[in-house]
């Protein structure tokens, strides 16, 4: 089989502002097609290393290819290949959304067609209306229609569903996998660990500007920080076990204790409790659901 070809490649990335590092030698590679989520608290290094990428920002050393070129000396042609959504965009109040999205298909050799841009993005009942009356999501998915009216081969997905009410970030993923099944490829950065769960074929975590755990989303953090723990309360402690073999140590624990024991339960680590594994407790209140 076919390698898939590359679309991204990173390698011993580094930026350095005066004596700090803000991106420490991070490596990582994008197959075409393929949804990388890059993960990490705030400050860690994604929103320069993101930068750097769209050719935003000059790196200090290491190696870049984006699409086949070197970020930092790219032209308007490999730009109209990128699709970028930013956490916050420019306000467009005074216009509508069709004649947002009709004046951005202007700027693209082989845009999309405005009105299937529309319906992409669930707008239709909204295409007339000036984009200063719309909700915030409403807002938000007209960024996602700006960012993908050009075709993109690559597109840039920066928190994309913060302040999202749960229904609209559900709504929001089927747009992504609807993406996924035309086969762009996407970056995506996220504080929601569900959503890059849900939609990720493989993430990579950075914390203090350098890449701490990386691959598959169902295997980062590798095996051990995989294993189940069974967890329990005994004569007032509360006792854990990480073990292969939950259902056996259950067992046991029945068969010494003569019944079940207070509190049992079986955690098998979900992508969440690596990331906090990985980079610290003291961020879980970056979290989706946590107070900011």
């Amino acid at each position: 089989m076919t390698p898939p070809e590359t679309v991204v490649s990173v390698h011993e990335l580094t930026k350095i502002y005066g004596s700090v590092a803000a991106v420490d030698g991070v490596s990582f590679e994008i197959a075409r097609g393929e949804t990388f989520a890059l993960l990490g608290p705030n400050g860690a290094g994604k929103s320069t290393t993101i930068e750097i990428l769209e050719g935003y920002r000059r790196r200090t050393g290491g190696e870049v290819r984006v699409l086949g070129a070197d970020p930092s000396h790219a032209d308007l042609a490999w730009k109209a290949r990128l699709g970028i959504v930013l956490q916050s965009s420019g306000e467009q109040g005074a216009v509508t959304v069709r004649e947002q999205l009709s004046h951005f298909a202007s700027l693209y050799p082989h845009p999309r067609d405005v009105d299937e841009v529309i319906a992409a993005v669930g707008l239709e009942h909204k295409a007339g209306a000036l984009i200063r009356t719309l909700s915030g999501g409403q807002r938000r998915r007209v960024d996602v229609g700006v960012g993908i009216i050009g075709r993109p081969e690559l597109l840039f997905l920066d928190e994309p569903t913060t302040g999202f009410n749960p229904e609209a970030r559900r709504q929001f993923w089927d747009l992504v996998r609807t993406l996924q099944d035309e086969g762009t490829s996407i970056l995506l950065t996220t504080h929601y660990l569900d959503e890059a769960s849900q939609l990720s074929d493989r993430a990579g975590i950075i914390a203090a500007g350098r890449m701490v755990g990386i691959g598959p989303v169902g295997e980062i953090g590798g095996r051990d920080a995989r294993t189940p723990i069974v967890r329990w309360t005994e004569q007032g402690d509360v006792r854990e076990e990480r073990t292969d073999s939950p259902a056996a140590v259950v067992a046991h624990l029945i068969q010494r204790l003569g019944g079940e024991p207070e509190g049992l339960e079986v955690i098998r680590p979900s992508l969440e409790d690596v990331y906090l594994d990985l980079v610290g407790r003291e961020h879980a209140d970056e979290l989706s659901g946590a107070p900011s």
